[in-house]
């Protein structure tokens, strides 16, 4: 991985492909590997004629732990994006983000239209307007000593994702505190790229498709058949939806 400087924050990021330039955003207790690279996105998108740059949020993967949720808000997380764009000198580019990294997304399109061709905001739909809730919740089961110490149990399956991708459970605890601010629909209603939005039929953590359509000028929306907000990711459907779209 390569690595920069984010307004003092290190990240760490991944490229691969050759062609036009798509940033893919990862969710919450992710990284860039398990979001995309694991469920073949990667190699989906590289094979269809694409650059794909991927990157972890500062507090995950190998991108630098901060342990102060003030430093976690979404607004500040899409600068990361855009400052990485900039690295790059890259002037714009397709967005994908998949649950948190969709909120991250819309924060990206509304702060910097000129950045974004096109945009993708996946596992996350109706409830980056109402709210997913739980985050105290969920920061607990982070910090509780071991997972058997959890009684909730959509807390508790952060906490087990979040031991399988080695995360750094103190810093997820301060980012989940910050980084679940919602986007009005007077916000979204500013975003003028080609926005697809894309969530499974079982998604409770992303809400339903059409509201959040229905809130950005032009968006198009595509629902998952029996897909979760765990399994949606690397669905051939979602893959299928995404290719004809950016196509």
């Amino acid at each position: 991985m390569h690595k920069f400087n984010s307004g003092g924050v290190e990240i760490a990021y991944q490229m691969a492909g050759e062609g036009p330039p798509i940033l893919l955003i990862h969710g919450f207790a992710s990284n860039a590997r398990v979001n995309w690279w694991d469920t073949s996105w990667v190699r989906t998108l590289t094979e269809a004629g694409r650059r794909v740059i991927s990157f972890d949020h500062r507090g995950h993967g190998a991108s630098e732990k901060l342990y102060d949720s003030a430093l976690y808000p979404a607004a500040e997380m899409a600068e990361d994006a855009r400052r990485l764009l900039d690295h790059l000198g890259i002037a714009q580019a397709d967005v994908m983000g998949y649950s948190m990294g969709a909120r991250v997304s819309a924060f990206l399109a509304i702060a910097h239209p000129d950045r974004v061709r096109r945009a993708v905001f996946a596992g996350l739909a109706s409830r980056m307007i109402t709210g997913v809730g739980g985050a105290e919740a969920i920061a607990l089961a982070l910090e509780a000593p071991s997972r058997n110490d959890v009684s909730d149990i959509a807390a508790k399956a952060f906490r087990i994702f979040a031991e399988q991708t080695k995360s750094d459970l103190k810093a997820l605890a301060a980012c989940i505190r910050s980084s679940r601010e919602r986007i009005t629909v007077a916000e979204l209603a500013t975003i003028r790229v080609p926005v697809l939005v894309v969530a499974g039929e079982k998604d409770e953590v992303a809400g339903d498709v059409e509201t959040l359509v229905k809130a950005i000028p032009g968006a198009r929306g595509v629902t998952l058949p029996n897909r979760n907000h765990m399994n949606a990711v690397g669905d051939r459907g979602y893959k299928d939806a995404v290719l004809a779209f950016l196509g």
